[in-house]
């Protein structure tokens, strides 16, 4: 899949499997800030999350993926010119609004939005999580609404003393700003 070793041991990668399986919040190094993560199928796993961050549910979340194939069920039913221009940046720093045309994502990802956004990672570590989950995973910003987001494992642990489940150690990538969004069914970026 890259060329990179491989950020997780099998110890790591257990301990993760377990923590998302049972519904647990991560927190992780992304490509450029520090984010939460959980399994976005578990309501349970979402609402901790949106608690934590202190975001209300109709805004909606990002999910992250490891490769395309992972994110393949949203991009079928696309039309090819929508789907060619969501490949075009992956894997990379930029989050796709994909239309989610048969409702495949819960709405305690999607918020009131017909799109879900979407990055596949260029990320070592990202990618090993989304591949020890075995699927997307919700990847939103670490912190509390109207804070800066975490750039260290300090700050994570200042922000969410309480109520993570896991935090995976990890260097974050070379970016300086968060992900860039981009609609795919108009062409417009909106950050």
């Amino acid at each position: 899949m890259n060329e990179h070793p491989d950020p997780l041991n099998h110890w790591q990668r257990n301990c993760i499997r377990r923590t998302l399986d049972r519904g647990g919040v991560i927190a992780y190094p992304t490509e450029a800030v520090w984010g939460l993560g959980c399994d976005p199928w578990n309501e349970d796993a979402v609402n901790h999350l949106l608690a934590l961050k202190q975001r209300p549910v109709h805004k909606g979340l990002i999910l992250v993926a490891a490769s395309v194939a992972q994110v393949e069920f949203l991009l079928a039913p696309l039309a090819p010119e929508l789907r060619q221009r969501a490949l075009a940046h992956w894997p990379g720093p930029v989050t796709c609004l994909i239309p989610d045309l048969h409702q495949q994502i819960p709405a305690w990802v999607r918020g009131r939005h017909a799109s879900i956004a979407v990055r596949v990672s260029d990320h070592p570590l990202v990618q090993a999580l989304c591949d020890t989950a075995g699927k997307p995973l919700v990847s939103t910003s670490c912190n509390p609404a109207g804070r800066q987001p975490a750039r260290s494992a300090w700050q994570v642990r200042k922000y969410f003393t309480d109520g993570l489940d896991w935090l995976v150690p990890g260097q974050l990538g070379a970016e300086r700003k968060p992900s860039q969004i981009l609609d795919i069914s108009t062409g417009r970026r909106l950050r």
